[in-house]
This record gives C-alpha cells, structure tokens and sequence, in this order.
C-alpha cells in the first residue's frame, strides 16, 4: 500500500512537471516573431487557394471537354479512283491522311511505336507516374528541360486530336484528363489504331498508310520490319529523322527503336542488326504521285463534288470517289497530245502556245473515259471550259437535218458562186464546179454547197438539231445570233466546247440516241456509306431518225476513207469530221468508232494564227491515240445497212465517173489540139519551104539574070 501511494505520488509529481512544460513551450510559441506567423498563414492560404482553383478548374474543364466518343473525326484525305477501281490521286486540305484498321498494321510497327515512345502503354491508364518521373530525371540529367516530355501514346492522341500544341499548364492538365477519358472509352488496340493514324509523319503525310506510300510506294500492312523501325521513329522529330532530307539521321533513328524493340523483347538482336544493315526501298522524293497526270479531269471532278456538297467534304472528309476514267486510255491520250504538239512559243503569261485538247466519251454510256485540257501549264480546263469556233465540225448537224428532212446522200448540191445577202461563201481552195451530190459535198468540205443545203432546210432547224445533239452555246436571239447561214460553217457567236462536240458526236456513233455524259459512278463517305450510285444503266434520249443517222455515219466514213480526215484513219471502222476556221485560228478534228467519240482541237489561246488545219495535227493526234485504244480494245462495225451502203458507192461510182468523163474529155480536147497544133505546124512548115523554094528560085533567077546583063554589058 505504501509503495502504492508512493508510486501514484510520484507519476503526479511527474505529471506537474510536463505540464509545466508544456506552459513554457507555449509560452516560447507565443513569441514567435511575427513574420513567421504571416509566411505560415499565407503558405496555408495558398495550399487552400491551389487545392480549390485547381479543384474549380478541373470542375470547370470537366464540363467544356469534348465528348471523344463522339467528336474523334480528324482530317481525312479523300480518293479518287478509275473505273477499274484503280487509284488516280488522293485530295486533301493541310493534312493528307489515309486510315487502316490496326489489322491493316504490321505487329512491327506497332510495336516499335509502343518500344520508342510509351514502353508501358499496355500497364498504365492513360497517363504514366513511372515515365514522367523518368523523363524529369532524364531531363535534370542532360540539362534539357524539353528532352523528353513523358506523354503516353494515349496523351499524344489527345493532344493531336484535340489540343494545340502550346506548352501550357492548361493544355497539359486538359491532356490529361482527357487521356484518361479515351482510356474509359476505348481499348488499346483502337487507341492505338487511332494514334498510328493520326500522328504526322513528315512530307505533308498524316497516318501511317500515307507515309508509308510517299515514303516506300507501298500499302503499310507490306512494310518489313526495317521499313517499319524507320516509320516508327519518324513522328519523334519528322523533318530532322526525314529519310528525304538525311539518310544517315533517318537511320540513326531507326536504331534507336530497333534497339529499344529488342530490349523489351518484340525482336531478337540478330533481327534488329540484320533490320539494320536491310536495304529500306526507299522512293524518290515525290516520285510516286505526280501533280499533273490527269490533273485537269481530277479538278473536274472536284469541282463537281463541290458543287455538290461542300469542297471541306472533298478535301477533309475522307471520300471515296469512283469516277469513268481509264487510266491506260488517260495514259495514252496526254501521251499522243504531248507528242502531236508542235513545241511552240511561250506566250506573254509564260504558257506555251499553240495549246492542245482532248476529250473521249464512250458513246452508249456517255462515261469519260480520258480528259487533256491542255499541256499541263494552267488550271484552264480547255476540254470544258474553253468555248471555240468549229469550223467544218459543224457542218454534220446540217447534213443530219437535211437527211431527216427526206433528202439522201445523192441529192445534188450547188457549187457555183452565190450570194446571200451580201455574202458570199467560199470553198477552202477557192474553187467552184458543177452541182455535186451531198456525200461530196461533205467529204471534201465545200463551204458553197453546205450553205445552199442550210439555206435550203432553214437554218432554224438546223440549230435545232445542234442543241438536240446537246450543243448548249448557240445564241438565238439578240442583235449577234447564231441564226444566219455562217452558222452552218462553225462561224458561230459563241463557239462550242470540246466536251458539247464530243456528247454532239455521241448521238452519231450511238444511232441517233443521246447520252448525258458523267464522270462520276460512286461516292461513299469515310464509313463506307454509299453517298451516290450512278453505275445502273444510263438514260438514253432518241434525238435524231435513226436511217438518217446511218446516212450521215455513212458519209463521215467517207471523210476519212477519201476526204479531208485521211490524216486519221487508223484501218477499222470509223467516222469523223475536220474543222479550221478563218486565219487557222482553230482546228479540230471529231472522230468516232462505233464505241468511242474522241475530239481533239489546237490553238492559240489568243485566238491568234495556229496555222494548222484539222486534217493536219488533230487528225494525228487522234490516230495516235485511238489506234493504241482500239489495238488493245479492239472495234466492232457500224449498223448501216447494205441500201445505205449502196447510196454512198453510187455516190462515190458517179463521181468517179464524172471525174474521169471530165478527164477524159479533158484528155480528148487536149488530143484534139495537140493535133491541130501538129497539123497547123506542118502546114506552117510547108508554106515556109514553100516561101524559101520560091525565095530561093527567085534569087537564082535575079542571080542568072544579073550574070547575063553583065555579060551583054560588057
């Protein structure tokens, strides 16, 4: 007991003593000096004001994100195709990108991104303690404070996707929340689809599929694995690690991520060292698309999706466009123009003059099928957009008229000069004959008889044929009117365009009925969704008697086989028609087999002398190029029947005849005084021995008789 009470009198004693203690510590701490006091109250009002700003900004940003389920739509380049579905160009604003699905890409390129830029993207959540620690320290290390960032796959996608690329707090803190919101909304695989095809890759190429095209010129789910190390070190640095620019940085690079791909295992070192040393088949800069090669029908095209839509949907929106043109047919069409044009002077804007054009329709589908619109120096599409006059070409829609209007390929037609007017048309030659029949008329062009024939079925009507045939520039009324009888030699107020003659041309070649040409067949959206299927067959319009048609195809043939298109004739089945207009200021040449229409024009884009005439430089250019389409395609016959045929040799028989009557009369009135000449000769010979005969006795005798009175004289 007594040590009991002895022992809670001590614990009480010590008790005392702290407490005394504890007053004298408190008594110290009262007497702290003041600026301490104010630092410690501020530090805790600062930790209060961060922790509730930066509680109120995440609250405030939270509420304004974009909804990345929803708004993940990045530039897309859009594609045009051939009609074999060939790829023609791609079309894009800034960003030029091609997406795959991650099947489409190679476990070795998406390994190397994950080796090279995010080693633990499969462990962490959108955003890595383990990589910004290990970034600072590298950075603390090297002294860079920008070395290395320690962004995950994920951050960089949202940043790219989302985000400028400001070195903000803010832009880093919103990156970040928002990483860990594609975490919550998708898998690995598609994030890290949506990064390798989002990402740039340098030389204008966004998306692995792009790069690896500019790059290799080939799709990216072909890629080895050396190619693969070089694409994935390329988003690092994209213009110094440029393959373009510096081959050995670019391999340098390309290294690094081999090194890194083996150390976390996804390659053995043998495999990197041989990826190494591995040739990279690398294309020439620029080498795998070239900005011309059908460059006027590929703005056609986009013009016409524009108009459409919008032109962001063309360039941003990833289409896929299905157009008409044949490559091979677009390949040899800007070959035969290159090389059929004579090489010119440069004009005063610095294009080469004279220009050329082509367009080529197939005639029962109206799909263009080449398109050239000059030589490449300007945007000025001159197959569509130029508007000329035809000359001759036109002449066809008066003959058309006349033999709908009951009159054959035998009636005869006035070639003598006449007068209209005031005016009086010409022949090319300036020569005149007698009547001839309208196949000659045509054949051989005669400007004379073309003109009675259109004074004949009215002029009216022959316009009207035009714009049945889909000629779309004629000018009807008006003080300046395509209404008088020059019209029917192309002297027209307007002119025409190439593509209005080459649909004209069509209804020729497709038996009087019209087709509407087009150049698109389908357009699906990014999704593959179908915006427009034109692929059903084509609405055809009759727009001219068929028997006359047959007629006129008839005679056109005859252009070519002996008249002022020979230049063109490639030996199968075909019709056509020369066009040159005053000075040779155009020339053109319309020609058709029974599948295709091609019309070809040059000229000066001033309207100034080209010096060519349509059988000259069109008609080759147009041999040229429809004799290597219709050796590799092959052409069947057109549908004239044997009565039509039979006009056109009797056409043909009669003239013959008339021509070797005329030559032989000619012959026999040359015989005739070629004789007359000989026998006035030789009784010009005659009398002139004669008068020497009778000279001569008349001398002798003077002489004899002088030599007689001399000697009686003397």
């Amino acid at each position: 007991m007594f040590s009991s009470r002895y022992d809670l009198g001590a614990i009480m004693k010590n008790s005392e003593i702290q407490s005394t203690r504890n007053r004298y510590r408190r008594a110290v701490r009262d007497k702290k000096p003041l600026w301490k006091k104010l630092i410690t109250a501020l530090l805790i009002i600062c930790v209060i004001c961060f922790t509730g700003a930066g509680a109120g900004f995440l609250l405030s940003v939270t509420g304004t994100l974009p909804d990345v389920s929803q708004n993940f739509r990045p530039e897309i380049s859009s594609q045009i195709f051939d009609c074999n579905g060939k790829l023609i160009t791609t079309v894009h604003a800034e960003q030029n990108r091609l997406p795959v699905s991650i099947d489409e890409i190679p476990e070795n390129l998406q390994n190397g991104f994950i080796a090279a830029e995010d080693v633990r993207f499969y462990q962490h959540h959108g955003i890595d303690p383990r990589g910004i620690l290990r970034a600072i320290y590298k950075n603390i290390i090297s002294g860079n404070s920008t070395g290395q960032g320690g962004s995950t796959i994920t951050q960089q996608l949202a940043r790219n996707a989302f985000l400028s690329q400001d070195q903000t707090i803010k832009r880093k803190l919103l990156e970040a929340v928002l990483a860990i919101e594609i975490e919550n909304k998708y898998t690995k695989k598609e994030i890290l689809e949506m990064y390798i095809n989002q990402i740039y890759f340098g030389q204008g190429a966004y998306g692995a599929q792009t790069a690896s095209h500019i790059y290799f010129g080939k799709d990216v789910k072909d890629l080895n694995l050396a190619q693969c190390a070089l694409l994935a070190g390329l988003p690092n640095s994209p213009n110094y690690y440029s393959p373009f620019r510096s081959l050995e940085a670019a391999k340098y690079r390309q290294g690094l991520v081999l090194d890194q791909m083996a150390k976390y295992g996804y390659i053995t070192p043998e495999q990197a060292e041989e990826a190494k040393n591995a040739d990279l088949g690398l294309m020439q800069p620029n080498s795998n698309e070239s900005n011309n090669f059908a460059s006027y029908f590929v703005s056609y095209v986009i013009q016409t999706i524009s108009d459409k839509y919008d032109s962001d949907v063309v360039y941003k929106e990833g289409l896929k466009i299905y157009t008409t043109l044949d490559l091979d047919m677009q390949k040899e069409a800007e070959a035969a123009v290159k090389q059929g044009l004579p090489a010119g002077d440069k004009d005063a804007n610095g294009l080469t003059q004279p220009q050329g054009a082509l367009i080529t329709i197939e005639a029962k589908t109206g799909n263009v099928k080449a398109m050239v619109g000059g030589r490449g120096e300007d945007q000025f599409n001159r197959a569509v957009q130029m508007y000329r006059q035809p000359g001759s070409a036109f002449k066809p829609f008066t003959y058309v008229t006349a033999l709908e209007a009951g009159m054959s390929p035998l009636s005869m037609l006035g070639n003598e000069r006449v007068t209209f007017g005031g005016w009086s048309p010409k022949n090319y030659a300036g020569t005149t004959s007698a009547p001839v029949t309208m196949t000659e008329a045509l054949v051989h062009s005669l400007n004379i008889p073309t003109v009675n024939l259109a004074n004949k079925v009215g002029m009216s009507n022959v316009l009207e044929t035009a714009k049945k045939c889909g000629i779309s520039s004629l000018v009807e009324s008006g003080p300046y009117n395509d209404g008088n009888l020059a019209s029917a030699l192309g002297g027209l107020t307007k002119g025409v365009s190439l593509w209005d003659m080459a649909k004209a041309y069509s209804v020729f070649a497709n038996n009087g009925k019209l087709v509407q040409p087009r150049v698109i067949l389908r357009v699906e959206d990014r999704n593959g969704n179908v915006l427009e299927d034109h692929n059903e067959t084509p609405k055809e319009e009759r727009v001219l008697e068929e028997t006359a048609v047959q007629r006129l195809n008839a005679m056109l043939e005859q252009v070519v086989l002996r008249g002022t298109g020979g230049g063109a004739y490639i030996g199968t089945a075909m019709a056509g028609k020369t066009g040159t207009t005053d000075q040779e200021h155009d020339a053109w040449f319309v020609g058709y087999t029974p599948e295709l229409v091609t019309a070809v024009w040059i000229g000066d884009d001033t309207g100034t002398d080209a010096g060519y005439t349509g059988g000259t430089i069109p008609a080759t250019i147009w041999r040229d190029f429809m004799g290597q389409v219709v050796s590799r395609m092959g052409s069947g016959n057109f549908d004239i029947p044997p009565s039509i045929r039979n006009e056109i040799g009797r056409s043909q028989a009669e003239t013959e005849k008339e021509n070797k009557d005329k030559k032989d009369k000619k012959d026999k009135s040359k015989e005739k005084d070629n004789k007359k000449d000989s026998s006035e000769n030789k009784n010009k010979k005659e009398s002139l021995a004669d008068k020497a005969k009778n000279s001569a006795e008349k001398v002798g005798k003077a002489l004899l008789d002088k030599v007689a009175g001399q000697s009686v004289e003397e």
